[in-house]
């Protein structure tokens, strides 16, 4: 493949390109501080990048050619996140139109997904996308209408665990614009915590945190699950299919903490009996017995049969030691940390 270079001086208009190139170097230069997300600096610097990539893509479309191809697209804008030093730009020929993604900084509301296509005959920006988080874009394939498609993530910064904010769209051609005809936010609206996810083919594969009583932000083991999204023939919408749970043993065992507490402090014998089998034991559980903000500690299996929980009474704290037995969590243990 040519250099970015070579293919500038061939192109019928060389000279326009050239000193856009150096303009952006200028404007990277004045604002360094942008591309690191320094959240003190102009947002107009930002505007005026976007308006010079917006004129280099629009110019290269209606020239035609091979200056329109997504690879000449590609070794041009590869030139301008170079000046730019933390930019990252990436094209994608989605039918008629083209789809940029642009990731320049982690400030609030300056990266973007911009739309290009004709309007009115003529090479235009069509509509920009913007979002909190990073954009990628993944071919989709055309609606059963036979409109054009694409899907974009958008991906927020990770945990220490590797959870990160997600957001995926999928978006489509509509007359001279675009439009977001499904996405993940419809589905949880408080936000989707993902561990990985996958956009291949037709489908869309997404692992994310469950959230459920017992769940505790940062601990290692928890249950999440595993969903799978495809098209639907009839309509072309995205529809849930096959999934399944990870760590299912950390939520029953949660599910059977939370009927712990809930006995004692009720003072239901008849649960707490089934609960905890040994009649010392329960005698010696206090009903202020309550639980306490802290990281199960599993017995290191991939499927633990022995788990301690962290408990509190009186400002004292206990060790609860739970036991699987098939399938059902009984606690086997419990006493005072420092007893």
């Amino acid at each position: 493949m040519l250099g970015a270079a070579a293919l500038v001086t061939e192109r019928p208009d060389a000279a326009g390109p050239a000193d856009r190139l150096d303009q952006f170097r200028q404007l990277a230069r004045a604002h360094a501080s942008l591309g690191h997300g320094d959240a003190d600096g102009s947002p107009d610097a930002y505007r005026e990048m976007y308006a010079l990539l917006d004129e280099e893509i629009v110019e290269s479309l209606g020239t035609g050619g091979l200056y329109a191809s997504a690879g000449f697209l590609q070794d041009r804008l590869d030139a301008f996140g170079e000046a730019w030093g933390a930019a990252a730009v990436d094209v994608l020929r989605v039918g008629r139109l083209v789809v940029g993604a642009f990731q320049m900084s982690d400030a609030p509301g300056v990266n973007s997904v911009r739309v290009y296509g004709r309007l009115g005959g003529e090479a235009a920006l069509l509509t920009t996308l913007s979002r909190e988080g990073r954009p990628t874009v993944y071919p989709w394939a055309p609606a059963p209408s036979g409109a054009s498609q694409f899907v974009v993530a958008w991906e927020g910064p990770a945990t220490g665990q590797g959870i990160r904010p997600l957001r995926l769209d999928l978006i489509r051609q509509q007359g001279d614009g675009v439009r977001v005809v499904w996405s993940t936010t419809d589905l949880f609206p408080d936000r989707l915590m993902a561990r990985a996810y996958s956009v291949r083919g037709e489908e869309i594969r997404v692992r994310y945190e469950l959230r459920y009583p017992g769940w505790a932000p940062g601990c290692e083991g928890q249950t999440e699950a595993e969903d799978v999204f495809r098209s639907s023939l009839e309509n072309g919408a995205l529809v849930r299919k096959a999934g399944r749970q990870l760590n299912g043993w950390h939520r029953e065992l949660r599910a059977t903490v939370a009927q712990l507490f809930d006995a004692l402090g009720s003072g239901d014998e008849s649960r707490l009996a089934k609960l905890v089998p040994d009649v010392q034991m329960r005698r010696r559980l206090p009903a202020t017995l309550r639980p306490e903000a802290a990281c199960d500690a599993a017995d290191g299996a991939a499927n633990p049969q022995t788990v301690s929980v962290a408990a509190t009474a009186e400002h004292t704290p206990w060790a609860l030691i739970f036991h699987r037995a098939g399938a059902r969590w009984r606690l086997a243990a419990a006493a005072p940390v420092f007893e």
